[in-house]
């Protein structure tokens, strides 16, 4: 904790993961086992990136996660046990370019869409509420190759990032999960 300003976190990790099982609730554990974050108390929060806030690989941060730790994160998540049903989970980040000044943080989950689709739209709505905050023009009806070109040349935008994990439906009617997570660490 900062004193009466609250805890202000230093890095950011991206996790996903996919988990299968009888119930709703396990298929949600498993896919947090697979995402590497099942052994920690996770509490979502909102949208905001930190300032001077690094995004850090998964890797060594998972390992640094104490069991039964409170862990502060944006959880994006979707289940289903339909069979075939396409479902995704997504988080995305837009960092802006001045570090002293925070981001976005976005999530998104959706059914029939791939990766690559659902993973643009979470970097769009991340992008599009920086640069709404930034007073960057975003026009949402332009393509996502022309909005991302708009980013690369603003000069207050540095980039957008997205962790997204799919999966259709178990074909015997498991519960099928999906999760996509931003991290924030001390």
């Amino acid at each position: 904790m900062n004193g009466s300003h609250g805890f202000l976190p230093s890095r950011i990790f991206l996790a996903k993961g996919k988990g299968l099982a009888t119930t709703k609730l396990v298929s949600l554990e498993m896919a947090l086992r697979e995402a590497g974050i099942s052994h920690v108390n996770l509490v979502r929060v909102s949208s905001i990136f930190p300032p001077r806030c690094r995004l850090v690989e998964p890797a060594e941060s998972q390992k640094s996660l104490q069991a039964g730790s409170i862990t502060f994160c944006v959880l994006s998540e979707n289940s289903t046990n339909e069979p075939g049903r396409q479902i995704a989970a997504s988080v995305a980040l837009a960092i802006p370019k001045d570090s002293n000044i925070h981001g976005y943080i976005s999530e998104h989950h959706s059914y029939g869409e791939t990766a690559r689709k659902a993973g643009d739209f979470a970097e769009d709505l991340a992008a599009q509420m920086l640069a709404t905050t930034l007073g960057v023009p975003f026009d949402p009806d332009k393509s996502w190759d022309e909005r991302k070109q708009l980013w690369t040349i603003s000069e207050k935008i540095v980039r957008t990032v997205a962790s997204t994990k799919t999966a259709k439906g178990d074909k015997d009617g498991l519960w099928t999960t999906v999760v996509a997570c931003a991290v924030l660490l001390p």
